[in-house]
């Protein structure tokens, strides 16, 4: 019971501040649960499932706020769902040495992403090719490194240009579609620890909740964006350290 409410705690901080960010948790959450002694599958697993709870409440929220205009992400949603799943089989079926190293070396271009920002760019949510094609990458590796899309595509549309705000509150609506079908992937494929998945569940939905109200009211995203950023390269270098010794 003690290493369970071990993994709430852990997965309330980060999912609160990962959500004031828009990313999603499982970035910072897979490799922190792997440290704590959750099996890396498991760890991608159980990550897939606190992303898709720790947004589902946010995205809820800013649709009802109409924050959001739906019909433009739907390209993006599709495409990353028909994705990810694949994503999730290939992860399965190669060393899973090799794919902790793609998941560092994503943490440390994610976090220089994050910090690399330019002030406009060319690139916008009404081109439905590049939210197609955005879907799929995001998608697929989404599914293969067991991390949320918002992960991926923030730093990138971040280093574009978009509002850093705007670009958190949209992605999180996109976040839990992806996730969740690549969760199901993952149930199909390996042995999941139900009560660890419900423990770490409840701690992202009210990680979710709580990081999306302080986003949206209290907290410039610019702050958190950097903290993020910092945070992803000492996770990135620790899982790079114990990979090397």
């Amino acid at each position: 019971m003690m290493e369970y409410a071990l993994y709430f705690g852990v997965t309330l901080i980060i999912s609160t501040l990962f959500s004031i960010g828009g990313t999603g948790s499982a970035v910072a959450l897979i490799p922190m649960l792997n440290f704590l002694g959750v099996g890396f599958d498991i760890a991608k697993a159980v990550g897939l499932f606190a992303n898709t709870a720790s947004t589902i409440g946010a995205s809820i929220m800013n649709v009802l706020r109409k924050s959001i205009d739906v019909k433009r992400t739907l390209p993006f949603v599709f495409m990353s769902v028909a994705c990810s799943p694949l994503g999730a089989y290939v992860s399965t079926q190669i060393d899973v040495h090799y794919v902790k190293i793609g998941f560092a070396f994503f943490l440390l271009f994610s976090a220089t992403m994050m910090l690399v920002q330019k002030k406009q760019g060319s690139v916008r949510f009404t081109s439905a090719w590049f939210m197609v094609f955005m879907g799929g990458v995001v998608g697929f590796l989404g599914g293969l490194l067991g991390i949320g899309g918002g992960a991926i595509i923030i730093p990138l549309l971040i280093y574009l240009g978009y509002d850093a705000k705007q670009t958190a509150i949209t992605v999180s609506f996109m976040i839990p579609f992806s996730t969740l079908a690549a969760f199901l992937t993952y149930v199909y494929l390996i042995e999941i620890d139900w009560i660890l998945l419900g423990v770490v569940a409840l701690a992202a939905a009210l990680g979710g909740v709580l990081g999306n109200y302080i986003m949206v009211f209290k907290l410039s995203v610019e702050h958190t964006r950097k903290f993020i950023a910092f945070s992803l390269y000492l996770i990135g270098f620790k899982m790079m350290y114990s990979l090397i010794i």
